[in-house]
C-alpha cells in the first residue's frame, strides 16, 4: 500500500515528532501487533476487505496508532469512500501534524473528490510549506492544487446543463455507452454490454420524433467484443474496435452496400499494431480517422492519434496529436465534429473537476490545435464523464454516464446510460449543414452512380469527393462561413453544377435536399435532345454590373473546357441571362458581354472559336420570379446548349 511504503521514508526526514502523544506500528504489541501485520499482509495480497476489518478492530482498541490510521485512511481513499478517508486522515493529522507529510496530499485528494476545494487547497499548501516533498508526490500535489483551483471557480460559475436520459428503447438494464450520430441525425450507434463479458454494437433510427428500439448490428457483431462505433457523415461507412482472439483491441472498417453492411475489414499496419487501438472517430467524409492508442511515441499513457486515407484506400502512418491535446495521463473518446475543425475528447491530464473531464479544441489557421476548453461544471463533475458526440448544428449533445445523476448532485453510481442535452453556445462547434441528393438519368429516371466533387470557392481547392451509392444517393457536409461549388460527373453525361452560398454567418443552415438529373451527351452527328433545356453553369460569377469573370469561376470554366476537349466534335452556344433590374437594353448588352467572356476564356484555353457561339437574352427568359431576391439570383445565369 502506498501510504505504508512511503511513511517511513517521509517521517524519517521530519522534525519535532519526538514529543509524541501517539503510537507507531513499532509500539504495538500482542494482539494489536498481530492485527496490524495481518492487515499489512492482506493489503499486499489484495484482500482489502480483510485488511479493513483488521484495522477497524485495531483502531477501536487503540485509536492513537497513527500508522493504522494512515493505512486505514488510504484504504478508504482507494475504495472511493472519500468522506471516511478524509475523516481518518484528519485523525492522523490531529495525532501528529508532522508525522507524514504525504497525508496532506491524500486528504487533499479526498476533499477534492467531495468538492471541498478550500479545505483541499489549504492541506495541499501545507504539504508544500513543509518542505518534505518528493518529485513524484509534488507533481501529484500540484495537479490536485490546480484541479481544486479550477473546480472551485467552475462551481461558482456553472454552465447551462439539463441532461435528459434517452428513452427505454435505447437505455436498458444493460450498460449503454460510447454513442455516435450520423450527420443527418437519423441514426444513433452505440455500444451495449449485453453480458458481463460481451460488448456489441447497436443502432437506433429516429422516426417521427422518436428513437426506435436499438437493434444489434448483426453483420458487425461477433463472439468477440465490438465497441466504440463511429459513422461517416452519410452513414455508409463505420469504424469500430474489436478485441479479437488475443484479447487486444484493434480497429475495423466496414462499408454499407445495397443497404447492408459488408464484412468488416481489419485495418492493416500502420494503423493497427500490437498495442491497444480503440475508440475511432471518422471525419465527415470518412477519410480522416482519429483513435486512441497506448503505442510507443505518445505523450504518456493513452493518447489520441490520427491517420488519413490515401487515394488508393490505404492509410498513412498515424501521427500523435501531441500537445496541447495529449498529456502524460489518459486521453480517450475523441469525437471529430463534421465541421472539420472541432475535437471533443475525455482527459485526465488537463485541469478539471476530477477523473475524466470533457474538453473541446479547435484547429486553428496554422493547423495547430487550440488550448483545450474544459466544458465546465456541471457537465464535468468529480466523477468520470463519458464519451460525447455533438449534432451537426452544434446545439445537441449526447453522452454516456454511469452516475445516477449526471449533474454530479448525486454521487451514487449505476449502469451506464445515454443522455442528451442542449450544448451551451460557447462550447459549440462551428455550424455546418449538408447536401443530400439523388442523382438520376434525366431521360430514364434511373439512379446513377456518379462522382461528386465539392470545391471551396474562397480557395478554389477541392473540399471533398464522394461517390453516389447504388441508389444514386450521396450526402456531403458543408461547414458554414464559405461558399461552395458542387459538380456531379458521370461518363457519357453532361456535368451538373450547384452553388451553395454559406459565407455569411447568418445563412440558413437547413440542409439542402436535391434531385439532380444528368442529361446524356448525344452521340456525334445526331440532333441534340432539347427536352431538358440548356445546361446551367451555376458557378460562373461576374463582377457586379460587369462582364469581368471572378476568380471563383475558374473551377467551373475548367470543367466546361475539359468537356469540350473530351468531345472534340461538340459545338456549343453559351447563353447569358439577367434579372429585370435596370433598363432592358442595358441588360441585353450585359448578358451578351458575359456570354462572350465565357466564350473568350474557352477560346484562349485551347478550344477552337469555330466550335463556340454566344448569345445574350437579357431579362427575356426568366426561370424564376423576379419579385424576390432568390428568384432574381436564379435568373442571373450562364448556360450552354449543344448545337
Amino acid at each position: 500500500m502506498r501510504i505504508f511504503l512511503m511513511i517511513f521514508l517521509l517521517s524519517a526526514t521530519l522534525q519535532g515528532v519526538q514529543a509524541q502523544d501517539f503510537l507507531t506500528e513499532k509500539d504495538l504489541t500482542g494482539k494489536l501487533r498481530k492485527r496490524f501485520e495481518s492487515a499489512q499482509q492482506a493489503v499486499f495480497n489484495g484482500q482489502q476487505g480483510h485488511a479493513r476489518g483488521e484495522l477497524e478492530k485495531l483502531l477501536e482498541k487503540e485509536p492513537r496508532c497513527i500508522d493504522a490510521q494512515l493505512m486505514y485512511a488510504d484504504l478508504l481513499l482507494q475504495q472511493s469512500e472519500y468522506a471516511g478517508a478524509e475523516s481518518a486522515f484528519e485523525k492522523a493529522l490531529q495525532l501528529s501534524p508532522g508525522y507524514a507529510g504525504l497525508a496532506y496530499v491524500l486528504v487533499g485528494e479526498a476533499e477534492v473528490a467531495q468538492q471541498k476545494y478550500a479545505e483541499a487547497k489549504a492541506h495541499l499548501q501545507t504539504y508544500f510549506d513543509g518542505g518534505h516533498s518528493t518529485a513524484r508526490w509534488a507533481a501529484k500535489a500540484r495537479a490536485l492544487l490546480q484541479q481544486a483551483t479550477f473546480a472551485e471557480k467552475a462551481v461558482e460559475e456553472p454552465v447551462p446543463f439539463e441532461p435528459k436520459a434517452l428513452p427505454a428503447a435505447i437505455n436498458t438494464e444493460n450498460p449503454e455507452y460510447l454513442p455516435a450520430l450520423s450527420a443527418d441525425g437519423r441514426y444513433l450507434v452505440y455500444t451495449s454490454r449485453t453480458t458481463p463479458r460481451n460488448e456489441d454494437i447497436f443502432i437506433s433510427e429516429y422516426i417521427d420524433g422518436q428513437w426506435q428500439p436499438g437493434q444489434p448490428v448483426a453483420a458487425l457483431n461477433s463472439p468477440f467484443n465490438e465497441s466504440s462505433p463511429s459513422l461517416s457523415a452519410d452513414g455508409q461507412a463505420m469504424a469500430f474496435a474489436r478485441d479479437g482472439r488475443d484479447g487486444n483491441f484493434d480497429l475495423y472498417y466496414a462499408r454499407k452496400r445495397n443497404g447492408r453492411w459488408e464484412a468488416p475489414a481489419l485495418l492493416p499496419p500502420p494503423v493497427n499494431t500490437s498495442a491497444f487501438e480503440s475508440q475511432p472517430s471518422l471525419s465527415a467524409d470518412g477519410t480522416i480517422l482519429l483513435f486512441v492508442s497506448d503505442r510507443p511515441g505518445g505523450q504518456g499513457q493513452l493518447d489520441i492519434w490520427a491517420t488519413r486515407m490515401l487515394p488508393d484506400g490505404s492509410w498513412r502512418e498515424p501521427q500523435n496529436l501531441g500537445t496541447p491535446i495529449n498529456t502524460p495521463l489518459n486521453e480517450q473518446a475523441p469525437f471529430f465534429h463534421p465541421d472539420g475543425r472541432t475535437l471533443y475528447f475525455m482527459s485526465k491530464g488537463h485541469p478539471g473537476m476530477g477523473s475524466y473531464d470533457l474538453f473541446r479544441s479547435q484547429l486553428e489557421q496554422g493547423g495547430e490545435w487550440s488550448k483545450p476548453l474544459n466544458l465546465g461544471y456541471p457537465i464535468n463533475t468529480p466523477g468520470n464523464e463519458g464519451a460525447l458526440t455533438v449534432s451537426l448544428d452544434g446545439k445537441t449533445a449526447y453522452f454516456d454516464s454511469d452516475q445516477a445523476d449526471p449533474t454530479g448532485r448525486n454521487q451514487e453510481m449505476g449502469n451506464a446510460d445515454l443522455y442528451t442535452f442542449e450544448l451551451y453556445e460557447a462550447a459549440r462547434p462551428n455550424p455546418a449543414t449538408y447536401v443530400e441528393a439523388t442523382v438520376r438519368d434525366a431521360r430514364t429516371k434511373r439512379p446513377l452512380e456518379a462522382e461528386v466533387e465539392i470545391t471551396r470557392l474562397s480557395t478554389q481547392k477541392v473540399y471533398g469527393r464522394s461517390l453516389t451509392n447504388e441508389k444514386g444517393q450521396f450526402l456531403i457536409v458543408l461547414p458554414m462561413e464559405d461558399d461552395y461549388a458542387l459538380s456531379v460527373d458521370k461518363q457519357g453525361y453532361f456535368f451538373h453544377s450547384a452553388h451553395f452560398a454559406l459565407a455569411e454567418p447568418q445563412t440558413l443552415t437547413e440542409p439542402y435536399r436535391l434531385l439532380i438529373e444528368l442529361q446524356p451527351i448525344p452521340p456525334p452527328d445526331t440532333a441534340p435532345d432539347t427536352t431538358n433545356g440548356p445546361v446551367v453553369l451555376r458557378n460562373i460569377f461576374f463582377e457586379t454590373g460587369s462582364a469581368a469573370l471572378q476568380q471563383a469561376s475558374m473551377p467551373e470554366l475548367k470543367k466546361l473546357q475539359q468537356l469540350l476537349v473530351e468531345h472534340p466534335q461538340m459545338r456549343i452556344q453559351i447563353n447569358g441571362h439577367t434579372d429585370n433590374v435596370g433598363r432592358p437594353e442595358d441588360n441585353l448588352a450585359l448578358s451578351e458581354n458575359r456570354a462572350k467572356a465565357v466564350r473568350d476564356y474557352l477560346a484562349t484555353h485551347g478550344i477552337s472559336p469555330v466550335r463556340l457561339q454566344y448569345k445574350g437574352f437579357g431579362e427575356t427568359r426568366p426561370i424564376a420570379d423576379n419579385s424576390t431576391p432568390e428568384g432574381r439570383a436564379k435568373n442571373r445565369r450562364t448556360e450552354f446548349e449543344v448545337l
